[in-house]
């Protein structure tokens, strides 16, 4: 009752001149904030090409809300990858660090740890899953569980962010480390820098040498080797779009861009057994940054926002398939995400596509 007193007997227009100078000091403090404490990034302009209409193959519909889910244990999230073999058993890395499996008619079980993150799988020859770990680099689990680092660092530098890998037929281990500048936590960093530090590798699993095949990526994301072994695709999730690098033949050693303009960010890249490849898009394209990717000074101010308080995309379920050229064939949208959003892996099988996510608590199999 004394404050409540106090309250009535105070002047209302004291109390709105208060609030007015509490907020002006609160505005001060923030401004002050974002000009004087330095920026995590110093950031280059970057011209942003117009995506493509949501049109013929892009047109947008819901068919992956018809996905099958499929439950990671609780407490369980970020499943990313997913790979299968050959008696049918799923296997993707989460957020925590785990690898786990979940055989038919079985529930999931944890095979090990790697105490970083496990983004890319795929399964060589003997068996061995591979593992493209953003944080501790390009792993092998034996089948045995055993597991073992292939390569970690690069002309005496750490790699930095191992995100993606493929295996060609001769035993060569294709991946791609997205970011040589930031850390996996600080990706967002890596979106408004626009400095592409990201790179393609080859490691030869016979001598673990380790070869650069492409600089100066736009956070190179998915890997997928071509049938005959005469290229790799590797998609450039911050440019939206997907690069070739020949591998032999007469362009053996050059890149070229097939597919541009994308309406989303390319994550995942699989080859299919037509020949074909399935895309998974992340999202669509984060509108503030291609608003303001020209203007340095303002990536490097928003970069100093604290991260609870930065943009986040709103949740898209979208992934598309394209020919050898680069020629978009059909897309698979769902647009809420009500079943899947965020997609970070296709994986083809004989009875559908596998789809991994970067944050939800399930996979899902979208049935042929």
């Amino acid at each position: 009752m004394i404050g409540y007193s106090i309250i009535r007997k105070t002047h209302p227009g004291r109390v709105m001149k208060f609030l007015l100078k509490l907020l002006l000091l609160l505005a001060v403090i923030a401004v002050a904030y974002l000009l004087l404490v330095p920026a995590p990034i110093n950031s280059v302009a970057v011209q942003v090409s117009q995506p493509l209409m949501f049109s013929g193959p892009l047109a947008v519909n819901d068919r992956l809300q018809s996905a099958e889910l499929i439950s990671l244990p609780a407490g369980q999230s970020g499943g990313e990858d997913i790979a299968r073999d050959p008696l049918g058993c799923l296997y993707t890395g989460t957020e925590d660090g785990s690898v786990m499996r979940k055989c038919p008619y079985s529930d999931w079980e944890v095979l090990l740890n790697t105490h970083g993150r496990p983004l890319g799988l795929h399964f060589d020859a003997s068996q061995n899953l591979i593992i493209a770990d953003g944080e501790k680099g390009l792993l092998s689990m034996s089948p045995a569980g055993k597991l073992t680092v292939l390569a970690d660092h690069f002309n005496g530098q750490r790699l930095g962010v191992v995100d993606d890998v493929d295996i060609g037929a001769d035993g060569t281990i294709y991946f791609s480390d997205a970011s040589n500048r930031y850390a996996l936590k600080d990706i967002v960093h890596d979106v408004l820098d626009g400095r592409s530090s990201g790179r393609l590798f080859a490691f030869d699993p016979q001598t673990s040498s380790l070869t650069l095949l492409s600089g100066g990526l736009a956070f190179a994301n998915g890997v997928a080797v071509s049938a005959d072994q005469s290229y790799v695709l590797v998609n450039e999730t911050f440019r939206y779009r997907i690069r070739k690098v020949w591998l032999s033949g007469d362009k053996a050693g050059q890149d070229e861009i097939i597919t541009d303009n994308l309406p989303g960010m390319p994550d995942g890249i699989a080859r299919a057994p037509d020949g074909s490849y399935w895309v998974a898009m992340y999202g669509l394209r984060p509108k503030l940054v291609d608003a303001i990717h020209d203007q340095p000074w303002l990536k490097n101010l928003l970069a100093r926002l604290p991260e609870s308080l930065a943009p986040v995309p709103k949740p898209y379920g979208f992934i598309l398939q394209i020919d050898a050229s680069g020629k978009i064939l059909r897309s698979y949208h769902d647009q809420a995400a009500v079943a899947m959003g965020g997609i970070t892996s296709v994986q083809p099988e004989a009875d559908g596509l596998y789809l991994g996510t970067l944050h939800m608590g399930r996979i899902g199999k979208l049935s042929f």
